[in-house]
């Protein structure tokens, strides 16, 4: 699925080569002070992750290692599919601070959830400040009966495994309430990670400022987060090739010139990917090297 997908989008990419190539001289060309605001957004999403991920554990983390080790997630990310590199990292890194394995998978798994519970509350905001931005297939409704028939039809058929899933499943709520319990944890958690939400918004905001893409900031911002989930529904490294294609048609969509919407997204890629990523494998790989992983 994930060849396919990268096929695709190298095939798309060679369809559309004069608008891209037009879209990175447009970015060469771009108001250098914005793409400075966009690279510090950047730069920011990295401490925000650290800070949600401290948010899900009660034990303190050192600092250090910890923002060390979202980088070199970071990268990871966009090796493996899925956000199975990202998960990969910190499971480790916890386990290497001293949580138990079952702990150290909770965590993430609350990261992971307060992160795409924020990013539906985002979108649903800025949905209703930007009306008729978004518009839902036909089929849209039957969406959550369907998910609601497949939750009991797998509790149905998981009989055998119904008690040691309860047993898990009670240890991961006894977990999360007590990083509720503490306000600080709380607060690092949600706040974490709707900060890292609106930093990656404001990369391509300001990416967008700078190639003088025709669009307001908030419709940016709400055509990013509804790309990027779309686009995470395809297991390609980091969202390659799929994230870039939708958000490029999103963003054309809602009446921005080609070109500048390829600006917008080269730029957007570039800062939050391309550059970091061989330094954020350094960082991983001397985070192995001393055992911190």
């Amino acid at each position: 699925m994930a060849l396919t997908v990268l096929a695709v989008a190298g095939w798309l990419a060679r369809r559309h080569w004069p608008v891209l190539e037009s879209g990175a001289v447009r970015l060469a060309l771009a108001d250098q002070g914005w793409l400075l605001v966009a690279a510090t957004a950047a730069a920011g999403t990295w401490l925000c992750a650290a800070l949600a991920q401290q948010g899900a554990v009660c034990a303190p983390l050192p600092r250090g290692r910890l923002v060390a080790a979202q980088f070199a997630a970071s990268a990871a990310n966009h090796v493996l599919p899925a956000g199975l590199g990202a998960g990969a990292v910190n499971l480790r890194f916890l386990m290497r601070c001293g949580l138990p394995a079952a702990r150290a998978a909770t965590a993430v798994a609350v990261k992971g959830t307060a992160s795409v519970l924020v990013r539906a509350l985002l979108i649903a905001s800025l949905a209703v400040a930007c009306p008729g931005v978004l518009h839902l297939p036909d089929g849209a409704p039957a969406v959550p009966v369907a998910a609601g028939v497949t939750v009991v039809a797998a509790a149905v058929l998981a009989g055998p495994l119904r008690g040691r899933c309860r047993r898990w499943l009670g240890a991961a709520l006894a977990d999360i309430g007590a990083v509720h319990a503490l306000p600080r944890r709380a607060t690092a958690l949600w706040g974490g990670s709707l900060a890292f939400a609106v930093l990656h918004c404001a990369v391509l905001v300001a990416v967008a400022q700078a190639v003088a893409l025709p669009l307001p900031p908030p419709r940016v911002a709400l055509l990013y987060l509804a790309a990027s989930s779309a686009a995470a529904l395809l297991p390609t490294p980091g969202g390659l090739g799929s994230l870039d294609a939708v958000l490029a048609l999103a963003l054309t969509a809602a009446g921005a010139p080609a070109t500048a919407a390829a600006s917008a997204v080269i730029g957007y890629r570039l800062l939050t990917v391309w550059l970091p990523l061989l330094p954020g494998l350094l960082v991983l790989a001397a985070l192995i090297r001393r055992k911190a992983l």
